[in-house]
């Protein structure tokens, strides 16, 4: 018999993570009274969350410069828990925030009890990526993201003599070979792997399920049990080329000890030539003395749907405002406003583009100055060769099944094991009503 497929809802939410944190506030820098108007009276003050790490110093500056610029009294907050359950903690004490930087799934569970209706916004003429629920527009799209192998093209032409054409690596025999070339020519170890369980389940893992011919109807056969995974074409394709990176990973002997840091290090300075990851990357690897010559190419695999040649990707991380009483209406114009400055004001443009590095999600926007991950994201988007993100994991598929996939990086189990503990993790798991 089908099980039923369970939904995540921001009251379950709430139930599960106030018993944890006796309905405290969770998360650094979380805010106090964050919906009000400023002490002196002056003006509005406006809370925004930021669950996108890797951009928080460049919200906080752009935050002082808006607020001396509008006179509106903006703070951002900052917090590495579940955005389910931060966003959860923040309504129980009846202080939500303004504007909250959240998942596409999140806006799906959250929308019908606490986003406003931005049916009305100017910016929504301009992008393809703005989510909608029960016909009313909920969710402003803040970017582009996709994820491949991010390669670094002078390290390979140092080695190799010859330019590196991406296409040419499209098979996982060809790759392979290119990685045998690279060991013989001196790289010793032409791969690294993140061992961070959002990079391996959230990301590596999801795209063996983001590729499938029907990722809905795999996702049902996956709950009802129906779904033979350890025989599952796609995910042995993608597994496959997960090995090959495994077997030349510069950290093989302790790839858990890797550190996220070290291995961007590495890719960004030429030791490595090869990694698993995403256009956000570069947040890291700019830190680096990096070579220009860098980009992203599809996950190499040895098939003939053509996945070889898209990137994944699409919408990225949206905003919400709070519709809740707790949030005023000169509050949520102001949030409104806010969000029409980042898309239709040019200083605004620059702080998506040029401060946070991040590929615009919408067309009036000018990407001139993208960094190479980014410029790469934006020709497959352009090409329309991205394949779309699946947004209905449940919370907990990152840190559980994250966790199978560091088993099987260390050695652990074997892939027939790892199988076996994803089957059993869906046929229990909870996914996004939709």
């Amino acid at each position: 018999m089908k099980k039923k497929v369970l939904t995540v809802t921001l009251a379950a939410s709430m139930a599960v993570f106030l018993a944890a944190c006796g309905g405290s506030s969770s998360g650094e820098n979380a805010p106090a009274g964050g919906a009000s108007e400023n002490k002196d009276g002056s003006g509005v003050s406006i809370t925004i969350f930021n669950s996108k790490s890797e951009v928080q110093g460049q919200f906080e500056e752009m935050a002082a410069e808006y607020s001396e610029k509008t006179g509106v009294d903006v703070e951002v907050y900052y917090s590495s828990d579940t955005v389910a359950a931060h966003l959860a903690t923040r309504y129980s004490a009846n202080d939500p925030y303004t504007l909250a930087m959240v998942d596409a799934k999140d806006i799906y569970s959250l929308a019908k009890d606490y986003a406003s209706d931005l049916s009305s916004e100017e910016w929504i003429k301009n992008t393809n990526y703005a989510i909608s629920v029960d016909n009313k527009v909920v969710g402003f799209p803040v970017c582009v993201e996709a994820r491949g192998i991010i390669y670094n093209a002078e390290a390979i032409e140092t080695i190799t003599g010859k330019p590196f054409e991406p296409a040419n690596y499209a098979t996982l025999d060809a790759f392979k070979g290119l990685l045998d070339e690279l060991v013989a020519g001196g790289m010793e170890a032409p791969t690294g792997i993140m061992k961070e369980d959002w990079s391996l389940a959230a990301h590596f893992l999801a795209e063996t399920y983001e590729q499938q011919d029907d990722v809905e109807g795999f996702i049902t056969k996956l709950h009802d049990g129906s779904a033979d995974l350890a025989n599952n074409e796609k995910w042995n394709s993608m597994m496959d080329t997960f090995d090959v990176l495994m077997q030349y990973n510069y950290a093989a002997g302790s790839p858990i000890a890797a550190e996220r840091e070290v291995t961007e290090q590495k890719l960004a300075e030429g030791e490595i030539a090869f990694m698993f990851g995403g256009n956000w990357d570069w947040s890291v690897i700019k830190e680096y003395d990096y070579k220009e010559k860098m980009g992203m190419m599809p996950v190499p695999q040895n098939t003939s749907d053509k996945s070889n040649t898209k990137l994944v990707g699409g919408g990225s991380k949206y905003f919400f405002i709070d519709s809740s009483d707790n949030t005023s209406e000169e509050q949520r114009q102001a949030a409104k406003d806010f969000l029409t400055w980042l898309v239709m004001d040019e200083e605004g443009n620059n702080f998506l583009t040029e401060k946070c590095n991040l590929v615009p999600a919408y067309s009036n926007i000018s990407a001139e100055s993208l960094d190479p991950l980014s410029v790469s994201v934006k020709k497959y988007a352009d090409e329309g060769a991205l394949i779309d993100n699946y947004n209905y994991f449940p919370d907990d598929h990152l840190s559980i099944c994250g966790a199978n996939m560091q088993e099987y990086l260390a050695g652990q189990i074997d892939r027939a094991g790892l199988a076996d503990k994803l089957s059993q993790y869906w046929s229990s798991a909870a996914i996004i009503e939709h």
